[in-house]
């Protein structure tokens, strides 16, 4: 309020209403009524006091949609569900691709984003994970392996991956 004052700018018209006392700190007229009464409903606050605003005319913004990968834990196992569509801008490139990779006998991951990096990740974190079964003479879990793979992917913090994955599966602690 104190800076539009020194500015001597103009309000827009939804914030006229608010202040019809003007720009006086000290006066009562100029706090709107809803937060001079405490016991006004509480989601009025949260609500501007002129309206929610319309919906944008013209052009809209045009959101590409990206690979759809679902995961559903019950007491029973997890089941995992990918869209099998490849695709390079707006050009389908494959109807059927596979977006399940196995890391394991137990362990899968989804691959969302770029199908290079994804599989490369993966197989990595694969790789990963038999040496640690080997050395360790168990299989790996699946928080072992989600975080294996978070970790290996962190060093690249910044550096244009394009990856979405998802890794579940089942271990000694049940799905996961």
């Amino acid at each position: 309020m104190a800076l539009a004052s020194v500015l001597r700018s103009e309000l827009p018209e939804p914030f006229k209403e608010c202040f019809r006392g003007g720009f006086a700190e000290d006066s009562e007229e100029a706090i709107p009524e809803i937060v001079r009464d405490p016991a006004g409903p509480p989601r009025a606050l949260a609500a501007p006091p002129w309206g929610l605003p319309a919906a944008p005319s013209g052009p809209g913004l045009e959101l590409l949609h990206g690979t759809t990968t679902l995961a559903f834990k019950s007491p029973f196992g997890v089941t995992v569900a990918v869209d099998s569509r490849a695709t390079a801008g707006s050009y389908i490139a494959s109807q059927s691709v596979r977006k399940v990779l196995p890391i394991n006998s137990r362990i899968l991951g989804t691959m969302a984003g770029g199908a290079a990096d994804c599989s490369f990740w993966q197989r990595l974190v694969a790789r990963q994970c038999r040496v640690q079964e080997l050395r360790n003479k168990e299989p790996v879990s699946v928080a072992a392996a989600s975080k294996l793979l978070a970790n290996l992917v962190y060093q690249y913090k910044g550096a244009g991956l394009s990856l979405g994955t998802m890794v579940c599966g089942w271990d000694k602690r049940g799905p996961g």
